[in-house]
């Protein structure tokens, strides 16, 4: 028999994706609870989907983006793709479950894009979205305000206190402003999309894809002009308001009263500070039909956006783009790319009758980029030199110690550490039979546990153990820690967890004060969006 020819190929995961471990999933991990913990709080429930839908299914629903949705091989069976959100799957559900006419949903999930990566930016191919939903017949604006205070929620939870702006704006404003502008019927969508692009492109970027790429009269494109580089809160309402033409056009009208609502159920919410009305806010997929709005921060822009070589590079037509770039390249170093929208949704409230035909069923929600939220997080911890992210939760490490004939104690350690768990404390001792004291404080500071329980012979005689508290002061007079009845261990080690707790919860608090008292906002000041530094 000849020699097997060894296979050679490369070990590496496909590009726009990542493998997670270490601290960078215990931080992802707690985005996740926290979110899914706001989303509880407003009674919502949680569904499932699958991972790939029929491809009939995502047709048609994405607008220019549809070209990033992954095809899967046709293998003699139905033609189907990899979802690309986690909002058409829902509409699909709604209109296969008929019966459901209400409810609150949020679904927590991996969606996939064949768009260009940035990795350390969080712009990946394939990433987590967190989903919440509201569907069903409500009195106008009601849902939508309660998406906008969840999203305030989620975002103060976690700990980006005033860190964030959420942008808003409502299609039929834009659609109102479209046709007083003199944009044909045909175009609306595709200007619309042009017009979501001020965000990282500048405006004579956008003009010209609109007149040179797009066929609109440039008279018309410097109309919209006037419009869509307005920011502000409710005195830019009013100002839209007051303008005749745009109030006569039934669209706009119908958006500016809209709007006009929800500011004031959000003040009752006490949101309205975060929120900026940005009329160069379009969002690109083709289903919303009412109120959208994105979250953004620093970090959010390219960090070229303003700057003269960034928008030289920015101008780079679609054509040079394609005979130069490599789609597949990742783009985290590329000054024109930045994280993006960390959160965006919007009102949708003709999608499930685009699956069902019998009728609609109204819809708002608002969908979380876990990966964007993550980049973001990291970076403030590196620039704010945050202690380093413990990699586990374990709450005591179970150790022994002895002289001369000492055995390990490890059966001893075991039955404390059962005597915890049983408790539902966290705990973990040595995998040594006999292991040195010095090695087990170690292992214990590695992980960043706050208690070691010590065990020794003369101790277990009288049916105590000592309970140290980790990294406290030479002067602490409980440094080498207080002996505890074995009988008394639960009660003291919860008492002192929550003690521990309780005073970060009360430091934390104090710096989230102290940062707010740093910056009052103006009265009557819409709040600014945030820039990169």
């Amino acid at each position: 028999m000849g020699k097997k020819e060894k296979t050679s190929f490369q070990l590496k995961t496909p590009k726009g994706t990542k493998d997670w471990e270490g601290t960078d999933m215990v931080i992802r991990d707690r985005i996740f609870s926290t979110i899914t913990e706001v989303f509880k709080r407003h009674g919502a429930v949680t569904i499932d989907t699958p991972v790939f839908e029929l491809k009939e299914i995502l047709a048609g629903k994405y607008g220019e983006d549809s070209k990033l949705i992954y095809d899967l091989a046709d293998q003699g069976g139905e033609l189907c793709s990899l979802r690309y959100d986690l909002t058409v799957p829902f509409a699909r559900w709604l209109a296969m479950n008929s019966s459901i006419k209400h409810i609150k949903r949020y679904h927590i999930a991996k969606v996939y894009r064949r768009d260009q990566p940035a990795m350390t930016k969080g712009r990946m191919r394939e990433f987590y979205q967190c989903d919440f939903d509201i569907a069903g017949e409500h009195d106008p604006m009601l849902p939508d305000a309660e998406i906008l205070r969840i999203t305030s929620e989620i975002f103060e939870s976690l700990g980006w206190q005033g860190k964030y702006t959420i942008k808003i704006n409502h299609r039929k404003i834009l659609d109102g402003i479209f046709e007083v502008c003199g944009v044909p019927t045909e175009k609306l969508r595709t200007i619309s999309s042009a017009v979501d692009k001020l965000d990282k492109s500048p405006w004579e970027e956008v003009r010209r894809e609109m007149t040179e790429e797009k066929g609109l009269d440039p008279t018309v494109a410097d109309k919209i002009g006037t419009y869509v580089n307005f920011k502000g809160g409710r005195d830019l309402l009013s100002r839209l308001s007051s303008d005749g033409t745009l109030s006569a056009n039934p669209s706009a009208k119908k958006g500016l009263g809209d709007m006009m609502l929800l500011f004031d159920y959000l003040d009752a919410f006490g949101v309205l500070d975060k929120i900026s009305l940005d009329m160069s806010l379009a969002r690109g997929l083709d289903y919303y039909t009412g109120v959208i709005y994105e979250v953004v921060t620093e970090g959010s822009a390219p960090a070229s956006t303003g700057n003269t070589e960034g928008q030289k590079l920015q101008r780079t037509t679609k054509k040079e783009k394609s005979a130069s770039a490599d789609v597949d390249e990742d783009r985290s170093a590329d000054p024109t790319v930045g994280v993006g929208s960390v959160a965006a949704g919007g009102r949708y409230d003709e999608l499930v009758g685009m699956f069902s035909g019998k009728g609609q069923i109204p819809c708002v929600g608002i969908s979380f980029g876990v990966d964007r939220i993550f980049s973001i997080t990291k970076a403030r911890m590196e620039k704010e030199n945050t202690k380093a992210v413990r990699s586990n939760e374990v709450d005591v490490f179970v150790m022994a110690f002895g002289g001369k004939g000492f055995t390990g104690l490890l059966k001893e350690r075991m039955e404390v550490a059962k005597q915890l768990w049983d408790a539902g404390i966290k705990t973990e001792f040595s995998w040594k039979v006999k292991p040195k004291l010095p090695q087990q404080f170690k292992a214990a500071e590695a992980g960043g546990v706050p208690f070691a329980v010590i065990l020794g012979e003369d101790e277990l005689a009288e049916g105590k153990v000592k309970l140290k508290q980790m990294g406290l002061s030479e002067d602490n007079p409980e440094k080498e820690g207080v002996m505890v009845s074995r009988d008394e261990l639960v009660a003291e080690v919860r008492k002192r967890l929550k003690n521990l707790t309780d005073g970060l919860d009360e430091a934390a608090q104090m710096v989230a004060e102290l940062k707010v008292q740093e910056k009052e906002d103006v009265p009557g000041e819409a709040p600014a969006i945030p820039t990169v530094s």
